[in-house]
């Protein structure tokens, strides 16, 4: 009997545990949960259609701690698609980036990294020397760097973010704010290259010496939280604990973005609360096109088309999306090239313009012939 009431025991311990570890980690709550997120601010939006679906304090400008860093990568990425940079450039490391402070990888003054070794340490263990070091690669100097960060905001509207440097320590009149952080965070989400080095969670980063330093992911939600597709912690004693973090289940991906949290585990759990709430409301409806263009050219021959891009309209789990599709396409065509833009197509939701789409030829067709030319006359006459 003894024995039998140590297996009980043991076994509720067991599953209070298990049910501890899950709460907040991938769960799905009923779809009249509204969560109660204890941070200084917090929005969560739909990726597809930017639509906001929770938010407090969403604009108030706040420090952000490392979810600078963001910006840092995305400029870094932007300037490897550009062919300015490399991923395979070799990164001299100055006296100046190798003495940051905070989180660092350690680096070695003078010497020689590879870029998207470096890149990886900012993404995967917010490295403030790396961060530093792309920088004076980029730009010649962090202020100069700064300078291309502060532009770039500018230019995506965002209008509540301002940078001092590209570590995110601390800073005077250096702030940010949610909907900022979920937008930057929305174009690092569209490189490639970021999700393998978000997808790392543990990793020796190797310096040219030989020693190494041991990475581990300060995310712990791309590894625990069910379609988690990466994302950015930050913490400072100013800026309180923050994460912003996307994460995607079948056609439905949100981002989530918690400021000022008082803990690491509160962070997690009220970014986790929010997906959750999401993923158990909302679902996405992707818009079938299929056969929607219909365009001839010579002898009544159906062009071949494509739509550039899909549309997916948001709505709450179990409506049904009411929507139109405008179509401006001509009817004929005598000639095209090859990926060529012959007009677009508009999805209407509830009389407003939901999404707009390009239309593509999908073939070249050449300039018509002479005698292409006579049959069109003689078919018209006849």
């Amino acid at each position: 009997m003894k024995n039998l009431r140590n297996l009980a025991i043991c076994l509720a311990l067991t599953l209070i545990m298990v049910l501890n570890l899950g709460a907040g980690m991938g769960q799905t709550y009923a779809s009249n949960y509204v969560p109660e997120v204890e941070t200084k601010a917090s929005i969560l939006i739909d990726m597809d259609s930017n639509n906001v679906l929770y938010e407090n304090n969403a604009t108030t400008r706040m420090p952000v701690a490392s979810i600078v860093k963001l910006m840092t990568i995305m400029l870094t990425f932007e300037q490897v698609e550009a062919g300015a940079i490399s991923l395979d450039d070799k990164v001299m490391v100055s006296e100046n980036s190798s003495g940051m402070g905070g989180s660092q990888i350690f680096l070695d003054a003078n010497c020689e990294y590879n870029l998207g070794e470096l890149l990886k340490s900012v993404i995967v263990c917010s490295a403030n020397d790396s961060s530093v070091a792309l920088a004076e690669h980029i730009a010649g100097s962090e202020s100069g760097f700064v300078d291309k960060m502060n532009a770039r905001a500018k230019e995506m509207d965002l209008n509540n973010t301002n940078y001092i440097n590209c570590t995110g320590l601390p800073a005077d009149n250096q702030y940010s704010c949610a909907l900022d952080v979920a937008k930057i965070l929305k174009n690092v989400l569209s490189y490639e290259k970021y999700h393998e080095y978000s997808s790392v969670w543990l990793e020796n980063f190797e310096h040219p010496s030989g020693r190494t330093t041991e990475m581990t992911n300060t995310n712990r939600l791309s590894r625990f939280y069910e379609g988690c597709i990466g994302g950015k912690t930050g913490s400072t004693s100013e800026a309180g604990y923050c994460l912003a973090v996307g994460a995607k289940r079948n056609n439905l991906s949100l981002i989530s973005v918690v400021l000022g949290a008082n803990t690491t585990k509160e962070r997690f759990k009220s970014a986790s609360d929010l997906l959750n709430y999401g993923f158990a409301n909302y679902e996405n409806h992707t818009i079938d096109t299929n056969g929607l263009i219909n365009i001839s050219y010579k002898d009544e021959r159906q062009l071949n088309v494509k739509i550039d891009g899909a549309c997916s309209i948001l709505t709450k789990k179990g409506e049904t999306p009411n929507y139109t599709i405008n179509c401006y396409v001509p009817s004929k065509v005598s000639k095209c090239d090859l990926g060529q833009e012959l007009g677009y197509i508009e999805i209407i939701v509830d009389g407003q313009v939901y999404s707009t789409l390009k239309v593509l030829a999908d073939e070249q067709i050449d300039e018509p012939s002479y005698t292409d030319n006579l049959k069109e006359i003689y078919k018209d006459f006849i």
